[in-house]
């Protein structure tokens, strides 16, 4: 049985069977129920005792500053239980609190015990945590001090970072903590890219090499699962079954530095979809997407080629990136050739069934600072 599943399987069981009492402990204790599940499937030790460590340290401390700032300790519980679920449930460090929002988010939608209000207040403190020089709503900020505070005590002689020092010191004075604490020289960015020239050639390389190696969309086939690793979903095999192509995308632009999180905030889909990367593209922030008869465009290696009813009578309903382009054929690697399950490079008629093309500019960093309104 799926983690996800079996936690909310034995929560429901345990609601049923009347063992669990009140409002607020069953809505705890069925998150905690999932925080633990998490963590017990880690397969390394050190891992789990990090993420316990983490997890329910910041969710402790989220708690405590809700009650000094007359906040719900509750909902301050669970948005610190729930903040860094992602990153320990696929091991991905990218981007933690826009893709651990987006992969709660149906776990406690589909719990049935919070209402729309308390899901957006969630989800919020959850995805703002890495924005951490911008104010935002008050339960976003009690996440971010929690977080703060927590790595703080956890270690009182290391460095913070220039962002959180005022933060830092704001919480002392609130709490009436006598510390010093030592300001990095520096600031680190995880998530800045590598110092590669060209991402679009290795776009290729990556895509060329994995597609060449006729990955099976089967579980069974480890090269598969690496591809869908970055939606922990206990049905995303399902989900993707003959339907993985934009997958295979995503991952290969994951691989190539081209780091994505796993839906564009606010986005119609995840970005395992075509018409989510299409959306994203067409973005007036990016502007990547070219049509087929736009003029003065050439294909080239390292392109994304999005494809108009290829396989279907469906809009935009496959994707594969260009290796090459000739007068009258593209050569390109596609996951899931033809609805035929499997990866393949192969050649395209460039005048049949094509939308058009996605051109990623090799300096593009993702980054959004706009207001998050998941959908529900």
């Amino acid at each position: 049985m799926n983690d996800i599943t079996g936690s909310l399987v034995t929560y429901y069981q345990v609601k049923k069977a009347g063992m669990v009492l009140g409002n607020l402990q069953s809505r705890v204790e069925s998150i905690r129920i999932l925080i633990n599940e998490t963590i017990f499937s880690m397969d390394s030790t050190l891992k789990k005792q990090e993420a316990s460590v983490r997890l329910y340290g910041v969710s402790s401390i989220a708690s405590m500053i809700a009650m000094k700032r007359g906040l719900e300790p509750e909902i301050a519980t669970i948005a610190g239980l729930l903040h860094y679920f992602y990153n320990y449930k696929t091991g991905i460090i990218h981007y933690p609190g826009i893709n651990s929002a987006e992969a709660v988010r149906p776990i406690i939608r589909d719990l049935g015990v919070f209402s729309t209000e308390e899901q957006l207040v969630i989800l919020r403190a959850i995805f703002y945590q890495d924005q951490r020089g911008q104010a935002h709503g008050p339960y976003d900020e009690l996440i971010k001090d929690a977080i703060v505070l927590h790595k703080f005590l956890q270690n009182t002689e290391q460095a913070v970072t220039h962002l959180d020092t005022r933060r830092l010191l704001s919480l002392l004075d609130e709490f009436s903590i006598i510390a010093d604490c030592i300001e990095e020289e520096f600031e680190m960015f995880d998530d800045a890219p590598s110092d590669i020239k060209d991402r679009r050639q290795l776009l290729a390389d990556i895509s060329e090499d994995l597609a060449g190696k006729k990955i099976m969309g089967i579980p069974g086939d480890k090269r598969y699962r690496e591809i869908c690793k970055y939606w922990p979903d206990p049905d995303i095999y399902k989900v993707l079954k003959d339907n993985w192509c934009a997958a295979f995308v995503y991952h290969s632009c994951m691989s190539s530095g081209f780091l994505l999180p796993i839906r564009y905030p606010n986005g119609s889909y995840r970005l395992a979809g075509v018409g989510a990367i299409l959306e994203w593209a067409k973005l007036p922030e990016t502007g990547f997407f070219h049509y087929e008869n736009q003029e003065e465009f050439i294909p080239e290696r390292g392109d994304i080629v999005v494809y108009e009813r290829l396989l279907s009578d469906n809009p935009h309903d496959h994707i594969g990136i260009v290796l090459s382009c000739e007068e009258h054929e593209i050569l390109v690697a596609e996951g899931n050739r033809d609805n035929e399950n499997y990866s393949s490079v192969l050649r395209r008629n460039r005048k049949n069934c094509i939308l058009g093309y996605i051109r990623i500019d090799n300096e593009y960093q993702f980054n959004f600072n706009g207001i998050y309104n998941p959908t529900l």
